[in-house]
């Protein structure tokens, strides 16, 4: 019997992903992981994994991600409820934010210590998404820019993919952990990648991220990395030791098994 989705990953740690993603429940039951290990970009890797792979739905995951027990059902329950609601929604995720600028979760995240994002009643459009997880369908015939650079902003650039093509992008409420380290402040690699973004999608600007604005002049970018600067301290005392265990972490946001939110809404 064929999988109704498979998961793809992108890796440079066996140790990050044996510990989070592949802990995942939900492979006992057959769900197929694809991992791409050390490519160069995030959207080298996620090409190649999309090529690799066969199955209609595809979740692309980032390796420090755990999806608790029972969340396959969930993914397919909320799938359902977007393709009653949306027939030709092109791709969906975990954390998105809306174009009145509202995040969507709930996620936890261990960089900043708490769940974040709102609860979603329905499947809610979104501009933009955090990369942590991403929901592909294969036959609306998107695809990640290989030419795209490092490992920022990709779930940006699909989601613009999507409305160039007239297609819907939502978050959906697809309880996970996101067990990331700390980010002290925004690299150079996170300005080629705004400045790509804004290059290549004018037509779109301002689009608001999970990080910050892309704008025409990116001065959004500027005040997010002074603010950065401005809240080293605090943001450092918040975030939560990544080697808690991932299933430790669901088990204190109360997501043990999701089992039960399948007919929560």
């Amino acid at each position: 019997m064929t999988a109704p989705f498979a998961i793809a990953c992108a890796s440079n740690s066996k140790a990050i992903l044996a510990a989070n993603l592949a802990a995942s429940p939900l492979f006992a039951s057959g769900i197929p992981l694809h991992v791409e290990e050390n490519a160069p970009t995030a959207t080298i890797a996620y090409s190649r994994a999309l090529a690799a792979t066969s199955a209609p739905i595809v979740v692309f995951a980032h390796h420090d991600v755990y999806l608790p027990k029972g969340w396959d059902r969930l993914l397919l329950a909320r799938l359902a409820e977007l393709t009653a609601q949306d027939p030709a929604w092109a791709v969906a995720g975990a954390y998105g934010v809306a174009h009145d600028h509202r995040h969507f979760g709930p996620v936890w995240s261990s960089s900043l210590g708490q769940i974040i994002g709102r609860v979603p009643f329905g499947p809610e459009p979104v501009q933009s998404f955090d990369e942590m997880l991403l929901i592909l369908r294969r036959d609306a015939g998107l695809g990640f820019t290989p030419a795209q650079p490092g490992w920022h902003m990709y779930g940006t650039d699909i989601v613009c993919q999507a409305r160039a093509t007239g297609r819907g992008a939502y978050a959906l409420g697809l309880n996970c952990i996101h067990n990331d380290r700390f980010h002290d402040a925004l690299g150079p690699d996170f300005t080629e990648s705004y400045r790509w973004m804004q290059r290549r999608w004018p037509q779109f600007l301002p689009i608001r991220t999970p990080v910050t604005k892309i704008s025409r002049f990116g001065l959004h970018r500027i005040r997010e990395r002074w603010n950065m600067r401005r809240s080293l301290d605090y943001r450092a005392a918040d975030a939560v030791d990544t080697g808690v265990a991932a299933a430790e972490l669901a088990a204190r946001c109360g997501w043990s098994d999701l089992t039960p939110s399948v007919t929560a809404r």
